[in-house]
């Protein structure tokens, strides 16, 4: 049976969006780290990687955050085109992050998908747990996440997670698990 689009929302970084990669460059090119690959990174939390200062992991993530970055930031292979078909099926479509501001994030998916700001709904939780909360009011059946964290939490209140993989989440999971945006969509009732 096929998710309807109406009851599917989406984590942004890790699954649209190619933070890691964009993480990596801005070590690379601002702080001169260059040992670390993206396939190397098997653990979402960063700090457990030698040679990765956890004040420097600490300033290039909040540059993410907060948009202070020059390097681009591209979204995960087909993403914007597989959203896009969604989003002509159900808008807007939601899209929640555990991020402190969604502001910045939001400009950027409407910019990628080339979609006007009503198109979408970005709720910044600040937390992992807090998506749980917005999703449920919102009676979302179905969860595309990249952190296994996230998916345990989020199957513990009754909503269904679809792994993103990635390689910081291979570790044995009863989810089901999806390994492309066009697998993605696959499992997804568009019209």
């Amino acid at each position: 049976m096929k998710i309807d689009p109406a009851f599917l929302a989406f984590d942004i970084d890790g699954v649209v969006a190619d933070t890691m990669s964009l993480f990596l460059a801005i070590a690379e090119k601002d702080f001169g780290i260059s040992h670390i690959r993206y396939e190397d990174i098997t653990d979402y939390d960063l700090r457990q990687y030698d040679g990765v200062d956890e004040t420097v992991m600490w300033e290039i993530i909040l540059r993410i955050l907060e948009g202070k970055y020059a390097l681009p930031l591209y979204p995960i292979a087909h993403a914007p085109e597989v959203l896009q078909r969604i989003i002509s099926s159900r808008r807007p479509a939601l899209f929640v992050t555990a991020r402190p501001a969604g502001v910045h994030i939001a400009e950027w998916l409407c910019s990628v998908l080339d979609v006007d700001a009503d198109c979408l709904d970005v709720v910044a939780t600040g937390s992992f747990e807090d998506k749980r909360e917005v999703l449920a009011e919102r009676n979302i059946s179905h969860f595309v996440e990249d952190r296994l964290e996230t998916c345990y939490l989020l199957a513990e209140a009754g909503i269904q997670p679809i792994v993103f993989s990635q390689p910081w989440n291979r570790k044995k999971h009863p989810f089901p698990e999806v390994s492309s945006w066009l697998e993605l969509e696959s499992m997804i009732a568009l019209e």
